[in-house]
């Protein structure tokens, strides 16, 4: 446990609290795409106040070391300054802005899907099942899978033993999953139930490949997956005009 921070005013509290997380961010303890201890935790590992905890977080999504997806938690972006590339929720506005970031995502992420295939580990592979079961845990239960989808294409990125490809995935964070944008949790119709379903064969067609060893099959199965999503939005788009 750290050293409780008792002994300075509220400002300087927070400051040491931003050195301390920041610390074990810098040092790997904590990596990009983990998601931070809860305000009760970090206030009950340094003794210090929900306000204190609150402005050091303020502070550490400033410097560019984290962000807060609201409602799921605070994530860490990477050990830099900052990130020099980010994309924010208001580009992801419109069916033409997710298309644009689908472009984006078939590029580097078919890449990472055919690195990992090369050199995952069978805890990357762990993790990727995990990921995925709650996906689908998610998608039967007529819950919302977002958080579920991002965790399982991040455990990718991380395969790849390749840490930009983490830390862009991070930066990005879940906002890329298009129905974070455009399609809200909602009742579970069966049409859409269905095409849920059909999205986590892609997703396991993906898995098989990398845990195969199959690299040019997870990029197929990759680049499948997300262009699918891509057609979608731009049929989307058609009708919408």
């Amino acid at each position: 446990m750290h050293a409780p921070l008792t002994r300075r005013r509220p400002r300087t509290l927070a400051l040491e609290l931003v050195d301390s997380l920041g610390d074990r961010i810098r040092a790997g303890q904590l990596q990009a795409g983990d998601k931070l201890p809860t305000e009760a935790e970090i206030m009950e590992e340094f003794e210090v106040s929900r306000t204190v905890v609150r402005e050091a977080i303020s502070k550490l999504q400033a410097a560019g070391l984290v962000e807060t997806r609201h409602g799921i938690g605070t994530f860490v972006l990477g050990p830099g300054d900052g990130p020099s590339f980010k994309i924010t929720p208001e580009q992801f506005s419109t069916l033409q802005d997710v298309i644009a970031v689908l472009e984006l995502r078939i590029g580097l992420e078919t890449e990472a899907a055919g690195l990992a295939a090369q050199r995952r580990s069978e805890a990357n592979l762990a993790a990727l099942r995990k990921a995925l079961d709650a996906v689908i845990a998610a998608v039967e239960a007529g819950q919302d899978s977002v958080a579920a989808d991002f965790q399982f294409h991040l455990e990718i990125a991380r395969a790849t033993q390749n840490s930009h490809f983490t830390d862009l995935m991070a930066t990005l964070g879940a906002q890329i999953i298009p129905r974070a944008r455009l399609e809200p949790a909602a009742d579970m119709s069966g049409e859409r139930l269905a095409y849920m379903r059909r999205v986590n064969t892609e997703h396991e067609n993906i898995l098989d490949a990398i845990a195969n060893q199959d690299a040019e099959s997870a990029r197929a199965a990759m680049r499948t997956h997300l262009s699918n999503s891509r057609e979608r939005r731009r049929r989307a788009q058609a009708d919408a005009r």
